[in-house]
């Protein structure tokens, strides 16, 4: 009981911690617990969403080609999922004190991400049988670090819109926050039921998987970097706790990347 909790827990707790670690003003624990229950309240608000659109004859049952590969990975899992977990990340945050800069925003969205991905491990690990081991490591690898870093997206963007005091800022990144989430999720979705229809194209495909979240990921940490290291020049706390950034004990959490990105004042994430 407790490895098949270790397996299904462990890496949504990894990379909440990568996240959580680098927040200067770390948010209330509480609060943090009350996002990962959000997270998995959204299962099942993502159902009363694809439920109605399975009824309709808008999602196929299987992935039989291509097309109902991208039906199903958008209509069936990008855009119920996403939608279930925007909705829970906005009634988590809408009254919430503790949301006062933008870096928050990325620690509350993935802590909804990864509460949802932790109970939807659980759920495939303990349907998976004697592939319980592969499951596994292939949801550790692959399912909750997507997951993870459509959250990451969500709340960048989300944090945008909260505190822009620009009105074309805020309207852009209230579509982008839902938007660009969707479409990463149904391309990953989509690479992952394609990859399943054709055997020879099956271990292409997989490849084609793994160089996508591998770049996912790094457009993601560099975005969570980038966030924290400017939360810390507009609080001015870099300037004034230099011993707290040197110490052996966060010098990986605030190491030469964080330094690159509050000294040069570089914004330019996606070009990273």
């Amino acid at each position: 009981m407790i490895f098949f909790l270790l397996a299904a827990l462990l890496p949504a707790i990894i990379l909440f911690w990568y996240v959580y670690s680098r927040d200067i003003t770390p948010e209330p624990p509480k609060v943090v617990a009350k996002g990962f229950f959000y997270g998995v309240l959204s299962t099942f608000v993502s159902t009363l969403i694809s439920g109605p659109l399975l009824q309709l004859g808008a999602i196929p049952d299987s992935a039989t080609d291509v097309w109902s590969s991208v039906q199903l990975a958008f209509l069936g899992a990008a855009v119920p999922e996403e939608s279930a977990k925007l909705l829970m990340l906005w009634l988590l945050l809408r009254k919430c004190k503790d949301f006062d800069e933008r870096y928050d925003g990325i620690v509350y969205a993935t802590a909804v991400g990864l509460g949802f991905a932790s109970f939807e491990n659980i759920l495939y690990l303990a349907s998976s049988g004697l592939g319980f081991f592969q499951v596994a490591v292939s949801r550790a690898f692959l399912a909750v670090p997507g997951h993870f870093a459509f959250a990451v997206v969500m709340g960048y963007y989300y944090s945008i819109m909260h505190f822009s005091w620009r009105e074309e800022e805020k309207r852009s990144a209230a579509i982008k926050m839902w938007l660009y989430p969707v479409i990463l999720h149904g391309v990953y979705d989509t690479i992952c039921f394609t990859a399943d229809l054709d055997a020879s194209w099956g271990v292409l495909l997989s490849f084609a998987l793994l160089f996508f979240c591998f770049q996912l990921f790094k457009k993601t940490r560099n975005r969570i970097i980038a966030e924290a290291a400017d939360n810390a020049r507009q609080s001015v706390f870099y300037d004034t706790h230099q011993d707290f950034y040197k110490s052996k004990r966060h010098e990986n959490n605030f190491g030469k990347d964080f330094r690159y990105y509050y000294m040069n004042d570089d914004d330019s994430i996606d070009e990273q």
